[in-house]
């Protein structure tokens, strides 16, 4: 009977001492897989499109000297089954781009060359009307990080103008920020560049990320 007393003593101060025991914390390391530079046109394209979904290492993890008509299927899925913001065009030009940088292709390549340049067909013939804040945040992907009034994985708009609610630059600072990427303002978590956009397209989101 001891025995047992003691046992059961024993346990309960073991229960105490797990209950008062401080919550496990993770923290994860920093992001530092990137993908490798290339002139190619797709090389920008897929660091801003590809790495709002997933790491770069996701590519090292396909298997070595792919084609470029394979690489091209796995930009494709990306588009069709899980949806990624891509373009039919975005396709061509991201899996010419990997099917170089990861795969069997060279950049010299016809068949490169032709999905790495808009055809005719796609390019306008004419100036396009200039697209409004939210067809830019849809078509890039910026709401796949970012919300108006709560944190995703970067802040919320309303947090990055409350910010620059007193800074004479705030317009061109969060102009600046879109288009160059970068990390360390708002966390370890690293932006994208937007370095594709144009002037205008740059200070409609940045003007609409301050007016929250």
């Amino acid at each position: 009977m001891k025995r047992m007393t003691t046992l059961l003593c024993a346990a309960q101060v073991c229960l105490v001492t797990m209950a008062s025991a401080a919550p496990l914390s993770i923290t994860l390391p920093a992001e530092t897989a990137v993908f490798k530079p290339n002139a190619l046109p797709g090389y920008p394209l897929a660091q801003q499109k590809c790495s709002t979904c997933h790491s770069a290492d996701y590519i090292n993890f396909q298997p070595p000297g792919m084609s470029l008509g394979q690489w091209t299927g796995e930009a494709s899925k990306m588009q069709h089954v899980y949806g990624a913001p891509i373009s039919d065009q975005d396709v061509s030009v991201i899996g010419a781009y990997l099917a170089v940088t990861y795969g069997s292709a060279r950049a010299s390549d016809s068949d490169v060359q032709a999905a790495s340049t808009p055809s005719a067909s796609q390019t306008p013939a004419a100036p396009v009307a200039k697209a409004d804040a939210m067809a830019l945040l849809q078509s890039n992907s910026c709401l796949s990080c970012h919300a108006i009034d709560h944190k995703v994985v970067g802040p919320a708009y309303h947090d990055v103008a409350a910010k620059y609610a007193n800074d004479p630059q705030a317009l061109a600072k969060v102009t600046s920020s879109i288009q160059q990427g970068g990390t360390g303002k708002w966390g370890n978590i690293p932006m994208p560049s937007f370095t594709q956009l144009s002037p205008d397209d740059l200070q409609t989101l940045a003007t609409f990320v301050l007016r929250q």
